[in-house]
């Protein structure tokens, strides 16, 4: 991701333009930014009356905080096989906390917890490859089914 310009390089782009040493493309040619950089700083200026850039915030905040973090070994301990749709809504009910299943289990990957393994769910319908990487299947060769 590129770097962005320094406060004090917007300082003095601004500060120039507002003593009128030059129009906004002239000035962006002196500075060496684009001309729309140049526009951008003297929207923000105009918009919020500061020089400085506003500080980026990232993402959005955790809504898994310490103390939910706390309480899910405990809820696995308590009961091992609770499958995530069920600590969904634990913390749901319990902690009001709404939360997708898919950071659920981020949050006991990085805990070093695991779920316990369903053995009611059925097998995968792809095939595994051999060490050929022709895909190999239990209903006889590629030939005999050809032949039909």
């Amino acid at each position: 991701m590129a770097k962005a310009y320094s406060n004090d390089l917007r300082q003095r782009f601004l500060s120039a333009y507002e003593r009128g040493e030059g129009t906004l493309s002239k000035l962006a040619a002196r500075f060496i930014v684009s001309l729309d950089y140049g526009k951008k700083l003297r929207r923000h200026l105009k918009r919020t009356g500061r020089m400085d850039r506003v500080e980026q915030v990232r993402g959005t905040p955790r809504s898994l905080l310490a103390e939910h973090r706390r309480q899910l070994p405990v809820w696995i301990r308590e009961t091992p096989d609770l499958t995530l749709l069920q600590l969904q809504d634990k913390l749901r009910i319990e902690c009001r906390v709404s939360i997708s299943t898919a950071q659920i289990g981020r949050v006991l990957k990085q805990m070093g917890l695991r779920l316990k393994k369903s053995h009611s769910t059925p097998k995968s319908a792809t095939r595994k490859r051999t060490t050929a990487g022709v895909k190999r299947s239990s209903s006889g060769s590629a030939r005999s089914r050809r032949r039909g």
